[in-house]
């Protein structure tokens, strides 16, 4: 009660202050070279320390002063300082075109950027990325890749070759909401998780909020991945693309109208099939093993009050081994989107968001074929406003309903085979929220950023719905479509407090809870999207988080060095894990299978990172420990979830050898995550049988890589410009594990040993990458 009275206070405070002869500065920050909007801008004034905004997901910035004379500055990323003065007695709309710096990325960081933000933001948790700024760092195949990158920060893991999901925070994959362009992209992987689905050549930049994002984000309980697509270059047309060992890529941008709308078209392509098939062996010249990705937006200036963008992606993956198995997946996203700007301190957008993600698997057997297929889709319209109430206050308020329907699964066979065809029924349900957050600066040392979030959920017909006691049906409803089934009603509350005890360092805190209402039920701990993806309902119950997190930043040697030290705990309730057994596909009872219980998470991240001069990078530390206490599991006792990893450590480093060359390496160290493995057998008709009295009671191995890479940017001639990458992943050849098996042991069949399954060792590659 105590928090929702402090926010009425402060929100109103906020929205009553006296006008007091005030005037409003205002426009849109871009880039002079291709257009851009530029997210995130540093809008301050010289003569108000404390004052200032940032401009928003769309460039656009609004900043109310008293009337006078100020210096007003400019700062972003890799783009010169813009500095005018301004005599305000009157509201003033001022377009920014940025000019980028033409020297090397970590000089222009010197000079472009307030280069003690981390201390002077209410941001805690938050990691930013442009793709820019990770175009030297190794990767496998030379590909560069956004979500790999983030692995490499503290808080953020992923677990072994074969599997790319990120887990944060103590949280699964299935607990981080990714966006591209404000739609949800539910199989963010490629090739088994090697690759993502994101195609750095369309990307603008990407932003992470582990566990405590603003009140505007919802729907999970671990982390938000805010991912925005560029919009094309509105100045002139341009191609850039890659070509690389295993797949390569090309985009095309250029101006519809120029200063008033660009397109941007992006591919992306695999062609290992294309070289399996020049191997002579014909078990391997006819597999199919493949991934695309297509990125397209368009977006168009009608006047200086409305903006309309449309955007849209489409990837699929398929393998497949002639007379044994198929396997083909993808996700699908639109976006439609208006900017209106009601007056100078009043923003909106307004959002029309399709998204789906399917997945189907065909089993070859002598005496029958069949599919086995799924599929979630989901409509949602948003409306958001933005206020630039003061130039110490900012009000984000708006509402959002998305329908969510579910195939869990069918089953589909040819006629006569041996196993009966199997549909399961749709689900459908409908989740609106209603938020309201507030972003504060009652004093140059203080920042308070407030949020609510209202999460309305509810589950509706046709269908039977089915309730369980130990796994046993008790009842059979039957509800007509559009009928209620189950509702539910959560307020998610938000708070970040920042103090500022100088230049150099400031101390943070947050709380966010948390609602879910879409769960994953997963069997494998390798990247295979055959998981089935269930709605919260009359058994399942929403998934609820609770965080705590403090950090501490300090700035070092005139802000070169920047250390930061988080630590968090989380409480989870509602979790999920499967019976020991449990069978998930085409399961009409899936629900049956499922306990319940509660988890926790706590840990402590360090950071020490060089921002700028010929050497930069970063040291990354994570100490956590992810819990679950399920009744029907371990004894009702605490057990590690199977991605809880202690330790994990992590170094990157760039070096600019001249003006044209770089190094680069990373390292990365990871005690072994929790596993299950056997503590006995038993025999069946000659068949040997292994058994675990202990869930998740074992570890795999120790992990870790070295990767290193170097960059050659050639000479430009004229527009066109181009470089060459040369990396090699796991360098120095590391057989880590990717699975551990038990069989008898061939000598002495008494006994059982061990086997393990590693990927690969090193893998070099080579990657030219043009622009013109």
């Amino acid at each position: 009660m105590k928090f929702f009275t402090t926010l009425v206070i402060l929100l109103l405070f906020t929205t009553i202050l006296p006008a007091q002869n005030k005037f409003t500065l205002s426009g849109v920050v871009s880039d002079g070279d291709n257009g851009e909007t530029l997210p995130g801008a540093s809008i301050t004034v010289a003569e108000l320390p404390g004052s200032g905004v940032s401009s928003n997901g769309y460039g656009y910035y609004a900043l109310t002063l008293p009337e006078g004379e100020y210096n007003i500055r400019i700062n972003y990323l890799g783009f010169n300082v813009t500095e005018f003065r301004l005599n305000l007695n009157a509201n003033v709309v001022h377009n920014f075109k940025m000019k980028p710096q033409i020297t090397a990325l970590r000089e222009v960081e010197i000079l472009s950027v307030q280069r003690n933000n981390n201390i002077t933001s209410d941001e805690i948790g938050v990691q930013k990325l442009q793709v820019k700024e990770i175009k030297n760092i190794p990767v496998f195949f030379g590909e560069h890749d956004i979500m790999k990158t983030l692995s490499l920060t503290p808080g953020t893991k992923s677990i072994r070759e074969g599997n790319g999901g990120l887990y944060i925070r103590g949280g699964s994959s299935s607990h981080n909401l990714i966006m591209l362009d404000e739609a949800t992209v539910y199989y963010p992987h490629h090739l088994l998780g090697f690759f993502s689905t994101f195609n750095s050549d369309a990307i603008k930049d990407i932003t992470l909020y582990k566990g405590t994002a603003p009140a505007e984000y919802g729907g999970r309980i671990s982390s938000v991945m805010d991912i925005r697509m560029k919009d094309g270059n509105n100045q002139h047309f341009g191609v850039n693309g890659g070509l690389g060992l295993i797949a390569s890529r090309l985009t095309i941008e250029g101006p519809i109208v120029k200063d008033r709308g660009s397109f941007l078209i992006s591919a992306r392509r695999t062609y290992i099939d294309m070289l399996l098939k020049l191997v002579p062996d014909p078990a391997l010249n006819s597999n199919t093993l493949n991934f695309y990705d297509l990125n397209a937006k368009l977006n168009f200036k009608i006047n200086d009050r409305n903006r309309i963008f449309l955007s849209a992606y489409s990837g699929r993956d398929a393998f497949g081994v002639p007379t044994r198995m198929g396997l083909d997946w993808g996700n699908r996203t639109a976006t439609i989107r208006w900017n209106h700007l009601w007056n100078e301190k009043l923003f909106s957008n307004t959002s029309f968001i399709y998204s789906d993600f399917d997945y189907n698997v065909d089993l070859f057997f002598d005496a029958s074929t069949y599919s086995i297929l799924s599929k979630i889709r989901n409509y949602t319209f948003r409306h958001e406003f933005q206020f630039f109430v003061t130039d110490r206050s900012t009000l984000i308020f708006g509402y959002a309903t998305s329908n969510h329907t579910i195939t869990p699964g069918q089953l589909k066979t040819i006629e006569g085979a041996t196993v009966q065809p199997v549909k399961l029924q749709d689900r459908y349900s409908k989740e609106q929220v209603f938020f309201i957050s507030n972003q504060i600066t009652p004093t140059p040392n203080w920042n308070i950023n407030l949020g609510l979030r209202m999460n309305i959920y509810d589950v509706y017909g046709p269908g039977d719905f089915y309730t369980y006691k130990n796994g046993v049906v008790t009842n059979t409803e039957t509800f007509n479509e559009g009928k209620k089934v189950k509702a539910y009603r959560y307020p998610e509350r938000r708070l970040n407090l920042s103090y500022i005890f100088d230049k150099k360092q400031s101390l943070k805190f947050s709380y966010a809870s948390n609602m879910q209402n879409i769960h994953l039920i997963s069997t494998s701990s390798a990247s295979l999207p055959v998981d089935i993806w269930i709605m919260s309902g009359n058994n399942v119950r929403p998934q609820i988080s609770d965080q705590f997190s403090l950090g501490y930043y300090r700035n070092f040697n005139d802000n070169m060095f920047h250390f930061s030290a988080e630590t968090y705990i989380k409480w989870m309730q509602n979790q999920l894990d499967l019976k020991n057994g449990a069978n998930i596909l085409a399961n009409e009872h899936i629900e049956g299978e499922l306990l319940f219980g509660k988890g926790r998470a706590y840990g402590l991240e360090l950071m020490l990172q060089k921002k700028y001069g010929k050497l930069n990078g970063w040291i990354g530390y994570t100490l956590s420990r992810t819990e679950l206490k399920i009744p029907g599991i371990n004894d009702w006792n605490w057990y590690p979830t199977r991605y809880d990893v202690t330790n994990d450590f992590s170094i990157v480093g760039i070096y600019d050898l001249s003006k044209h060359l770089s190094f680069s390496a990373t390292w990365v160290y990871q005690t072994g995550n929790a596993v299950t493995f056997p503590t006995g057998k038993y025999e069946i008709d000659g068949v040997i049988k292994y058994y675990s009295d202990k869930r998740n009671g074992y570890r795999m191995p120790d992990y870790h890589r070295l990767d290193v890479g170097l960059t050659w940017n050639f000479k430009p001639k004229g527009k066109y410009e181009s470089s060459l990458n040369l990396s090699v992943y796991n360098a120095y050849a590391r057989k880590n594990a990717f699975s551990i098996d038990f069989e008898p042991d061939p000598v002495d069949p008494g006994k059982t040993r061990a086997v393990m399954t590693y990927l690969f060792s090193a893998i070099p590659s080579i990657t030219y990458n043009f622009s013109f």
